[in-house]
């Protein structure tokens, strides 16, 4: 008998220490930062919101795109008739006249702004048929066959300003603080377990996004990470001001990497500092900046389609390039949901970045609804969103910002 307890507690010690050291590893492949300066310890307070209500599958909100109508022409208006010339003026030739008149004028569409009203002596032709405008309204048939074009990748931030003022036409109301709750299982020499969470919080035209990441029990995590982002909401979209990164691991202390953006300017962790590009996002930001893209210009939403984004990480900053590369219709928690597949061009460089396939829903406010974090092809975490979103039950008002600013 106690030969089999003695055998019981070695295979026991075994086994934690075997357990402890696959933790130790994945401690490493989440490699901890060093405590920044002093500016990285004041880190903004958070937003505080009340989820009260579930975001419910719609259809997306129609959104205003300036672009011209596929219509069928309308019919040129017959100018005026040209004066009869004097009895004394000699007669010009068929070819002369022909010559010297001036050019017709151009086609305008009934839904230009700028439609004037028909010369005096003109007639008005009359308007098509509307089975006419429905069958011309209707995009030409394109045969398999036919190979399609390739289609440029778009830098995000031009496209961004380009979209201010069309947001603004069409009344965009940046939706009310939501909170995503995700499943996450993964594999680090074995398979890894835990859950994540994205809460996008704002108060009047101040932003927050806080991304959660924790591997074991939430309540005693043995990996952890938190990536924050705080900043203002623009016409050009997300324009943050700081990114806090803290990084949790068991029987290891807490470790912050900050990044500072400052005018012109974005502060490194590293020290280092960088030119600020126009639309640059952080790691947290920017698929929260791709899902209000996609919700003003879901054009862009093509697949083959490129979206570039500068971004700034702890340690370096560079533009990303996004491509959309399938339609797929996801088989989640909540039920199917179809979706937009985006993955990173970028290479995969071990133990240095970490790259980011992102799955929106249009019919989810264009919400990532699935996040694959990879480190190479056998290092990764899945993370699958397992109910539906929670918001708040109304956008809270602007005077309620200066509460929630920084001191």
């Amino acid at each position: 008998m106690n030969a089999l307890r003695t055998r019981r507690r070695r295979a026991l010690l075994v086994l934690a220490l075997a357990v402890g050291l696959a933790h130790w590893a994945l401690t490493e492949w989440l490699p901890l930062p060093r405590v920044g300066d002093a500016a990285a310890e004041r880190m903004p307070p958070r937003i505080e919101v009340a989820f009260v209500r579930e975001l419910a599958p719609a259809a997306p909100p129609p959104v205003v795109v300036r672009q011209a109508p596929a219509a069928r022409p309308l019919q040129r208006r017959k100018a005026a008739p040209k004066p009869a010339a004097p009895a004394s003026a000699p007669q010009a030739d068929e070819a002369t006249a022909l010559a010297q008149a001036p050019p017709p004028p151009p086609p305008e569409s009934a839904s230009s702004p700028l439609h004037s009203p028909p010369l005096e002596g003109s007639q008005e032709p009359e308007p098509p048929a509307p089975s006419e405008l429905a069958a011309a309204a209707q995009p030409p048939e394109t045969p398999a066959s036919v190979p399609q074009p390739a289609v440029e990748a778009v830098d995000a931030a031009a496209v961004a300003a380009a979209a201010s003022a069309a947001a603004s036409a069409a009344a965009f109301e940046w939706p009310p603080s939501t909170r995503l709750s995700y499943k996450l299982h993964g594999n680090y020499r074995g398979e890894v377990v835990g859950a994540a969470q994205v809460e996008w919080l704002r108060v009047g035209t101040r932003y927050q996004v806080h991304l959660d990441v924790w591997v074991g029990a939430q309540a005693a995590p043995l990996v952890g990470r938190r990536m924050s982002s705080d900043g203002e909401l623009t016409g050009s979209g997300l324009s943050p001001r700081r990114y806090d990164e803290e990084t949790r691991a068991l029987f290891r202390e807490l470790r912050r990497r900050t990044i500072v953006f400052d005018g012109d300017r974005v502060l490194l962790s590293n020290g280092q500092q960088l030119e600020r590009i126009d639309g640059m996002q952080d790691a947290a930001s920017q698929f929260v900046q791709l899902t209000w893209l996609f919700t003003t210009q879901p054009q862009l939403l093509r697949v083959g389609q490129r979206i570039e984004i500068p971004l700034a990480l702890p340690g370096t900053a560079d533009r990303w390039s996004y491509e959309v590369v399938e339609q797929a219709t996801l088989d989640t928690p909540v039920g199917p949901l179809p979706t937009f597949h985006l993955r990173p061009r970028r290479e995969l460089r071990p133990n240095r970045d970490l790259v980011a396939d992102a799955w929106f829903a249009p019919s989810l406010q264009y919400l990532p609804v699935r996040l694959l974090i990879r480190q190479d092809e056998d290092t990764y975490v899945d993370l699958m969103l397992e109910r539906l979103p929670q918001q708040e039950a109304a956008a809270a008002p602007p005077a309620a910002a200066a509460s929630a600013a920084p001191r």
